[in-house]
């Protein structure tokens, strides 16, 4: 989890830099088309057996997710600074920790809705609502971590079932479908062969970080697992100082430090919860 963090900070940095010539929807194709090669591959190597699932709408709805998340990130950071949408998009762990607990059953207790409301309080303190300070495109930042927390709980939900080649299949399949159906109307080519290599780039590491993510979400409990995105936090101050010269605001900070912390807590606590377990059997 934590290498597929590093990784998406990194592809998000380039599709960042690319969004000052390049519609989103041709970045996010480009980042979806990676996956579909390497599926592709995958599915002349070992088969069409790999497409047999017992969930196929639930792994095309990952896939639907898979292409809408990005595209919305992909907008929101084409105005705001890429360690502000980062920060924003915290609130992912969060929402997975309620999702975990509607839909597959996870135990929450009052520790961890404690802690969601905390996070909840550090994610408005980094957008302020109200004081005009942040640029309205953050709220797609809202959409795409909701998504991405969608994602993973079906992650978890289908790993009972399915494989990781399998998810990773629909994944590529489901979203490159809806993108390609955008595509030919925002479509640009290539200006410089520096772009041509950032397309690569990104198409290459973000198949990574699927990959990365879907293991992940494949040995370990969903709630375990999302701090590790906190991580992302240090990939994209450092991003967005070196490449764009950004830094955030002592109240991103702030709001970020709440976060995290509510965060942690509930990762404690999950341990915690695991250990008594552990004493008692």
């Amino acid at each position: 989890m934590a290498i597929g963090m590093f990784l998406f900070a990194t592809v998000d940095t380039q599709a960042k830099f690319l969004t000052e010539i390049y519609h989103p929807v041709q970045i996010v194709w480009v980042r979806q088309v990676g996956l579909l090669v390497g599926v592709i591959v995958l599915l002349l190597m070992r088969g069409m057996h790999i497409l047999r699932t017992d969930h196929k709408r639930l792994q095309i709805l990952r896939g639907t997710f898979a292409a809408i998340s990005p595209l919305c990130f992909v907008m929101a950071i084409s105005f705001v600074p890429l360690v502000d949408a980062m920060a924003v998009g915290f609130i992912a762990p969060f929402i997975v920790t309620i999702l975990g607990a509607i839909w597959l059953k996870e135990r929450v207790g009052i520790h961890r809705w404690g802690a969601v409301v905390i996070g909840f309080i550090g994610t408005l303190i980094v957008i302020r609502p109200g004081f005009g300070t942040m640029h309205p495109a953050i709220f797609f930042v809202f959409i795409a971590a909701s998504l991405f927390a969608a994602r993973q709980i079906l992650s978890r939900y289908l790993s009972t079932t399915d494989n990781t080649s399998t998810t990773l299949a629909y994944t590529a399949l489901a979203g490159s479908f809806w993108l390609t159906l955008l595509i030919p109307f925002f479509w640009h080519w290539p200006v410089e062969p520096l772009h041509l290599l950032l397309f690569g780039s990104i198409a290459f590491f973000a198949a990574m970080s699927e990959i990365f993510v879907i293991k992940a979400l494949e040995i370990t409990q969903a709630v375990v697992l999302a701090p590790v995105q906190y991580s992302l936090i240090i990939w994209g101050t450092m991003y967005g100082f070196l490449v764009f010269g950004q830094l955030p605001d002592h109240w991103t900070w702030i709001g970020t430090t709440i976060i995290i912390a509510g965060g942690y807590y509930t990762f404690y606590r999950e341990k915690l919860t695991q250990h008594k377990a552990s004493k008692t059997l």
